[in-house]
């Protein structure tokens, strides 16, 4: 096994890994910019090396975070989620210098960071996938004419793409039109290509996701699937394993073709493989993502997998811990991404000071944290400061332990989403497990909450409330 490895990422994810590493008995190098200087990662790693005044930068360069590995004396790296997660060049600069990558190979990176050519290859499998263009798209006019010939609404999509990032939809031909150079625009500026491909848009569909997990032995074998269908903008805000929508069924069909997607690539590692789901119960292939998703944690408190150990496991070249007949999902998960964002301002990002931090805590109840009681909560990079983590043996139970869990959590300092989630936990639609990826759109009332604050003077309040009660 691994003696030491190299945590490419920051904040709640790189603790999470830093984590998984001290039960395997493995120690940890973080990164950080000096943004960073006193993250959480940096507080728990075994040991930390800066890599400049640059904030984003520093964590986007592969050579220096690969010399970083070797020089400290890591056998291994794990990207985490995000910066470098899914660039190929890393994963090929690691094997140059023998350091071993904890993630799929480069050539399956690559491959299924082309949506198009992740098409093609779900395609030739079996997998169905949303009618659209068989390639990058060549003019405007090519996307005009099969437009016209798929129907409206279309969606303009990135070819490399992710994230949310590079993508629009279009509901008529002067949509198209307008929107075509600007997609081709954000594609080159985000991803360094300006290669897009146009896909019927499936109206309001619920976004179906399989985790899976592979080793290089050939096995595969899934997680079951998430639920990821509360999202804004392309973004997901709540996570839920299992799907509460899906009947038995439609698991193990989803699940298999999850399976199905993996065996094609020869996939090796975990990785996630997202569905489409619409109104006449069609699963359609949207993309796989080749690393650690945000939302694991639901995957593993619904099956209690470490996804995390069993990455370094696989990447040491062990076998998978687990055939898929013993794996079984018990109860459900949610997870709720709590950002720094003030929802009634657009869900503007609103960085600074953490005040107060509190945790919650009882059974079911996890939190993974990139912040703490005095952390200077840094504006360069993504809002997300929490992620909670519900579980619970029946729907009705997990929503419960939720709202008392979201009640529990004190972050104070800076604005957050947690009322917002309070009120789409009391909406009809989520408590009756009937919902899909226009939900934040039709409920544009649930900003209209108010927040019960603390007196200014807290310890006056206790005392005068005491005096009242005794009549002095």
């Amino acid at each position: 096994m691994f003696s030491k490895i190299l945590v490419a990422n920051r904040g709640e994810i790189a603790v999470r890994i830093v984590r998984a590493c001290a039960e395997m008995g493995i120690k940890s190098v973080a990164i950080y910019s000096d943004a960073d200087r006193n993250a959480l990662h940096v507080k728990k790693a075994d040991e930390a090396y800066n890599l400049g005044p640059d904030p984003v930068g520093g964590y986007l360069n592969a050579h220096r975070i690969v010399n970083l590995a070797v020089s400290s004396g890591c056998d291994a790296l794990h990207p985490g989620y995000g910066f470098l997660s899914e660039n190929p060049q890393l994963a090929e600069i690691c094997a140059k210098r023998g350091i071993v990558f904890i993630g799929p190979s480069a050539r399956v990176i690559r491959a299924m960071g082309d949506k198009v050519e992740a098409r093609k290859t779900m395609i030739a499998a079996g997998v169905p996938v949303v009618p659209g263009s068989s390639g990058s798209l060549r003019s405007l006019n090519e996307a005009v004419n099969l437009a016209r010939e798929i129907g409206y609404p279309v969606m303009l999509k990135a070819t490399s793409g992710g994230g949310g990032r590079g993508i629009r939809r279009c509901s008529n031909e002067e949509d198209l039109r307008r929107s075509y150079e600007r997609v081709v625009s954000e594609a080159t500026k985000a991803f360094g290509s300006a290669d897009v491909f146009l896909e019927k848009a499936v109206v309001n569909p619920r976004h179906i996701e399989v985790q899976i997990l592979g080793d290089r032995h050939g096995n595969v074998v899934h997680l079951f699937e998430r639920d990821c269908s509360i999202q804004r903008r392309h973004q997901k805000l709540v996570e839920i394993a299992p799907s509460p929508q899906l009947n038995s069924e439609q698991r193990r069909y989803v699940c298999e073709l999850g399976v199905r997607a993996a065996r094609a690539v020869g996939y090796e590692n975990a990785g996630t493989v997202e569905f489409l789901l619409d109104h006449t119960g069609r699963f359609y292939f949207m993309e796989m993502n080749t690393r650690l998703q945000v939302e694991h944690t639901v995957s593993e408190q619904i099956t209690g997998v470490d996804i995390v150990q069993e990455q370094i496991r696989v990447a040491d070249g062990e076998p998978l811990s687990y055939r898929q007949d013993e794996i079984r999902h018990h109860g459900y998960a949610i997870q709720f991404r709590i950002n720094a964002e003030d929802p009634k301002n657009d869900f503007l990002p609103n960085f600074g000071r953490i005040t107060r931090y509190y945790a919650p805590g009882g059974p079911g109840v996890r939190t993974d944290a990139g912040i703490y009681t005095g952390y200077e909560f840094p504006r360069y990079y993504d809002s997300m400061c929490v992620k909670l983590i519900i579980w619970a043996l029946t729907w009705e139970k997990a929503i419960a332990r939720a709202q008392r869990a979201l009640r529990d959590m004190g972050v104070q300092g800076v604005k957050t989403t947690i009322p917002y989630h309070q009120e789409i936990l009391k909406t009809p639609e989520f408590r009756a497990a009937s919902f899909d990826t226009g939900f934040v759109e039709q409920h544009p009332e649930l900003v209209n909450y108010s927040v019960r604050r603390p007196p200014a003077n807290l310890a006056a309040a206790i005392a005068a409330a005491i005096a009242a009660h005794h009549g002095l």
